[in-house]
């Protein structure tokens, strides 16, 4: 019979399992006083934990995992109760499960602790592999779920970031519209010269060429102190001072004439007075 599961405060201790079996005998007398009878109940005992069935259509109530019972005994003053403490799965509280067998109370106690046993063997057999593995198995499934979210946060950016470029494009000039770009300057904030003119060869519409542009008139260069340079080519006779015109003139004449200079330094500083 299944008197029912009540919650402790401890995961184990005679003197909790006592207070907890005070506890649930107290409430089944007050179900007898009601007409109602206890429930009776199928345990399978394995190394894996302790299921409590229905006898008639072996439903499963209680699934108790052997690694969450924490104290298992029997009631040495009441040979027909036994109990056990569990930790529930999803309440994480510790509740103890107590039983009343006529004949077998002392037995399911030892069975329990068989299963324990063999469960322990079991374990140093494979070497703690099963649980080391179970281990890497749950790092393994928290590793997926981080990644998982840390790549679902990076399509995010990656669609706000598309969004914000697709703004951007809305947002600037229509196609085709060409901005006409300002001559370059340089670090003088000035338009450097070009000696190719501005002016197009691109013919008119009728196939002809534009009319040549008209070349500007040479400027008079100048040295630096502003005066003409002397160029005997296009300088005429009128150019020379009288003094060294005449000098110059009896040179020429003596040179058609065959004359000749041998021996002699020519020089112009006599005929220069101001040297």
């Amino acid at each position: 019979q299944f008197l029912g599961s009540t919650e402790v405060e401890q995961p184990k201790g005679t003197e909790v399992v006592r207070d907890a079996v005070r506890k649930l005998k107290f409430a089944r007398h007050i179900k007898k006083s009601e007409g109602q009878k206890t429930p009776k109940v199928e345990l399978q005992i394995s190394i894996y934990g302790v299921k409590i069935l229905d006898p008639k259509t072996k439903e499963v109530q209680h699934n108790c995992q052997l690694h969450r019972i924490s104290f298992c005994a029997d009631d040495k003053t009441d040979k027909r109760i036994f109990t056990f403490i569990c930790k529930d799965s999803e309440s994480h509280k510790h509740l103890c499960y107590v039983f009343d067998s006529e004949k077998c109370a002392e037995e399911i106690t030892l069975t329990i602790g068989q299963a324990f046993d063999l469960a322990y063997r079991k374990f140093l057999e494979s070497g703690g592999k099963d649980v080391e593995t179970r281990k890497q198995i749950a790092g393994l499934q928290k590793r997926i779920q981080e990644l998982e979210t840390e790549n679902t946060e990076l399509k995010n950016k990656v669609q706000d970031l598309e969004n914000q470029l697709r703004i951007t494009q809305v947002h600037t000039s229509p196609a085709g519209s060409v901005t006409p770009k300002s001559p370059s300057t340089d670090i003088f904030d000035m338009v450097p010269f070009s000696p190719i003119s501005p002016q197009s060869s691109t013919p008119t519409r009728n196939g002809t060429q534009p009319p040549p542009v008209p070349s500007r008139p040479t400027e008079i260069k100048r040295d630096l102190f502003g005066a003409e340079p002397f160029d005997p080519f296009s300088c005429g006779a009128g150019d020379f001072p009288p003094d060294i015109q005449s000098k110059l003139d009896e040179m020429q004449e003596g040179f058609k004439m065959g004359l000749t200079l041998e021996g002699t330094v020519f020089c112009l500083d006599p005929l220069d007075s101001r040297c």
